[in-house]
C-alpha cells in the first residue's frame, strides 16, 4: 500500500490511519451546519410489473408505500450498516417514484437532511439502495429479471466542502 506525504494509504482517503488501517473520522472540532443531499436509482423492469405496481395489485401489497418507508427506516440506521460511518440525528427524509414508461424503469429519489458534523450523502444513498431492493423483493413473484441500476449522488450541500451537484 503506497503511504501519502499524510501518512494515509492514499492521498484524501479520510478513513484511513497513519498505518493504512480503517478508522472513523473524527469530527468532534466541526462545526454543525445544515446538511443535505439527494441521491437517485431506478428499478428496470416488465411493462406488466409495472401495470401491477401502478394499480396496486402486487400481492405482497403497495409497493411504492412499502419501498418509500424501508427507504427513510434505512436511512434512519445507515451508521448501523456501513462500519465507518457517523450515527446523525435527521432532520428529515424523503423517498419518492417516478413511472418511466419509455424505459420500463421506475426511478427514486431520496432527500436527506440534518444539522450536524458531518454530511448526509451514504444516507441518501441508502435510502434508494433499500427502496430499490424493496420493489425487488415486493415484485420478484412476477418479474426475477428487474435490474438495479445507476445508483448515485445527485447533490450535496452544506458542511465545510460546500455545495455539489452532478453534472447533468
Amino acid at each position: 500500500m503506497k503511504k501519502s506525504s499524510k501518512g494515509t494509504a492514499a492521498a484524501g482517503l479520510t478513513h484511513i490511519d497513519g498505518r493504512g488501517g480503517a478508522a472513523m473520522v473524527d469530527v468532534s472540532g466541526k462545526k454543525a451546519t445544515l446538511r443535505e443531499a439527494s441521491a437517485e436509482g431506478s428499478v428496470y423492469m416488465e411493462q406488466e410489473t409495472i401495470n401491477l405496481i401502478e394499480d396496486n395489485r402486487v400481492a405482497k401489497g403497495n409497493v411504492f408505500e412499502t419501498a418509500r418507508l424501508a427507504g427513510i427506516m434505512a436511512a434512519k440506521k445507515t451508521s448501523a450498516l456501513i462500519p465507518l460511518c457517523h450515527q446523525l440525528n435527521l432532520s428529515s427524509v424523503s423517498v419518492d417514484f417516478r413511472t418511466d414508461r419509455g424505459k420500463n424503469r421506475i426511478d427514486i429519489q431520496a432527500r436527506a437532511v440534518c444539522t450536524g458534523q458531518t454530511g448526509v450523502e451514504m444516507e441518501a444513498l441508502t435510502a434508494v439502495s433499500v427502496a430499490a431492493l424493496t420493489i425487488y423483493d415486493m415484485c420478484k413473484a412476477v418479474d426475477r429479471a428487474m435490474t438495479i441500476s445507476d445508483i448515485r449522488l445527485v447533490e450535496k450541500r452544506g458542511g465545510k466542502s460546500g455545495s455539489w451537484k452532478r453534472p447533468a
